[in-house]
């Protein structure tokens, strides 16, 4: 029979992993929402996504999640007038990075808030697992 306070423990670790990478990622798009081609006509910075998925890890008898950067989000660019910059083109428009600072942010606040749940769960498993303990000596 698996400990049920492990399991749980070793599904929220694998989310905390997932929510920290997924900051990481959104803070990086962030960093670059206005990076422009270097030259005119080049591509700026794409805007990078994270995906999970549900893996079974047999050793700790656990459903874990894992994440990873799944690729680049292909929204089109939008465009600014910008004569003066190296990236415009011959009529002065420079494409700027698919980066949207709402949905980034959206997305920022949704990942602090799931990382702030699975510490809670460790949190609370510790909780249990020390009350047992007393339980045990008494």
């Amino acid at each position: 029979m698996s400990d049920p306070i492990a399991a749980a423990g070793a599904t929220a670790f694998s989310g905390l992993y997932a929510q920290s990478l997924r900051m990481k990622v959104i803070a990086e798009n962030i960093a670059n929402a206005e990076s422009t081609g270097r030259t005119p006509g080049a591509d700026p910075y794409r805007r990078k996504m994270v995906s999970f998925s549900e893996v079974f890890d047999q050793t700790k008898d656990a459903a874990t999640i894992t994440a990873d950067v799944s690729g680049v989000d292909q929204t089109p660019f939008r465009t600014e007038h910008m004569p003066g910059s190296p990236a415009a083109d011959k009529d002065g428009n420079v494409k700027m990075p698919n980066v949207n600072m709402t949905v980034e942010m959206t997305d920022m606040k949704q990942a602090l808030r799931s990382y702030e749940a699975n510490l809670q769960v460790i949190k609370q498993g510790r909780e249990m697992a020390a009350s047992l303990v007393d339980l045990l000596k008494g």
